[in-house]
């Protein structure tokens, strides 16, 4: 009954309820979440750069939008299934099985499979956290509904058990149990709460925020740092005012290198050091590995690859290295919150499982090699590799290419003579 209540409270209409606001210098700032509140509480210089950094800003940061796009959308588009585990030594796929089409068809009832996956991995990447309602029918789960992180409260009772407490955008208050409730957590340093990159990366994400805006205030300025304009004469206020907007027509990049008429014996000297002298690419390059050294993500995939990598010998190398060290960690905090939340621990039939296989899919020759391995190592048949390429099967595809003495069969062996001799 509780749970029916709480879903009721959550989907009801929006009722009008008092806002909270803090004015400042300029109109008022309207704070509807917990974050929203920090942020002006810091007023606006959250970082030692002097920026505000919040999840919402940082993705408008290329190497944080980057990292985010490559994780999320790995997770999002790995075939995920639910296993059955026959014997101890057989698996097979339960599609039957009413989680399988809660994750591979319909989460809920405006969002695809991939577009729920990609959603709540960018909230454990931005805010530690993802959560969704578990809506429940006839003892099973039937949708999975997304909570603003923004929104939750979680904490720990005395038993132990976990309970979150979720703010509707009208102020109202809903009080939820840890069964009703799919709980991702990203690092934790408590095992309750997941902590967010980008508050560790803050210092960080900062510099590349300033950075960027120091490159834009230096190309709208016609590329230049500063200059000073010299005359032995003393120029009255009109005269101030009228050389300041004849200078105006020499703003912006789309009028660099115009000639630059001046009176009055007035002369142009250029001062303070140049973009090259103070290292602005450099400096981007450096927040951009660290950006991605806080993600996991290696440098090239974020397009730096001018650095070698101590993961081995080139760039697949690095590839390899963050499917093992990155990706894998995130597929599992996946695959544990299924079983956990959704399938239920005291189900040890089933599990829930991503196909690594996918990762390969634009790949061919790699592709197609690994099959073949498959195929003359005896365990893959010829049904086997049609499956995985969602073919149909072959009559007599079902056998596997082994000896009597289970030794693969060798193609460049001539075949066995039979003896004539009598």
């Amino acid at each position: 009954m509780r749970l029916a209540a709480a879903w009721r409270a959550l989907t009801a209409p929006d009722t009008p309820a008092p806002r909270a606001a803090y004015q400042s210098a300029g109109p008022g700032r309207l704070v509807t979440t917990s974050a929203e509140l920090e942020a002006a509480m810091r007023g606006d210089a959250a970082s030692t750069s002097g920026v505000l950094v919040t999840p919402d800003r940082a993705m408008h940061v290329a190497p944080v939008y980057a990292c985010v796009r490559i994780i999320a959308g790995a997770v999002a588009t790995l075939p995920l299934d639910v296993k059955r585990r026959v014997d101890e030594r057989t698996r097979e796929n339960a599609d039957d099985h009413p989680v399988a089409a809660l994750l591979t068809r319909r989460p809920n009832r405006w969002m695809t499979p991939s577009a729920y996956r990609r959603m709540a991995t960018t909230h454990v990447l931005l805010r530690g956290n993802a959560y969704s309602l578990k809506v429940r029918s006839r003892g099973r789960t039937t949708e999975l509904l997304p909570l603003n992180p923004d929104r939750v409260e979680v904490e720990q009772r005395s038993d132990n058990s976990i309970g979150y407490v979720y703010t509707r955008k009208d102020g109202r208050r809903i009080i939820l149990s840890q069964d009703e409730v799919m709980h991702h957590v990203g690092l934790t340093l408590d095992g309750v709460r997941g902590v967010s990159v980008i508050e560790y990366a803050r210092e960080s994400i900062g510099l590349a925020i300033q950075t960027e805006a120091h490159g834009s205030k230096f190309f709208a300025n016609g590329a230049n740092i500063g200059s000073v304009l010299e005359t032995e004469r003393q120029l009255g206020e009109v005269a101030q005012a009228n050389l300041q907007r004849s200078l105006e027509d020499y703003r912006g990049t789309e009028n660099a290198h115009k000639t630059l008429i001046l009176e009055d014996g007035i002369t142009f000297k250029p001062i303070g050091m140049s973009g090259r002298d103070a290292q602005y690419i450099e400096t981007r390059k450096f927040s951009r590995a660290d950006i991605a050294m806080f993600f996991g993500i290696p440098p090239h995939m974020l397009g730096d690859t001018e650095k070698s990598t101590s993961w081995g010998t080139g760039i697949e190398q690095q590839s390899l290295g963050f499917v093992a060290y990155t990706l894998q960690d995130w597929l599992t905090t996946w695959e544990e919150t299924i079983n956990r939340d959704l399938i239920g621990a005291d189900d040890t039939q089933h599990f829930a499982k991503f196909n690594l296989g996918g990762l390969v899919r634009g790949d061919l020759k790699t592709r197609y090699e690994a099959y073949q391995i498959g195929r003359s190592g005896g365990w893959l048949s010829a049904n086997d590799v049609r499956s995985l390429e969602d073919l149909n099967p072959i009559d007599g595809g079902d056998e596997y290419l082994t000896t009597p003495t289970g030794a693969a069969p060798n193609a460049a062996d001539p075949p066995a003579q039979e003896d004539t001799t009598e």
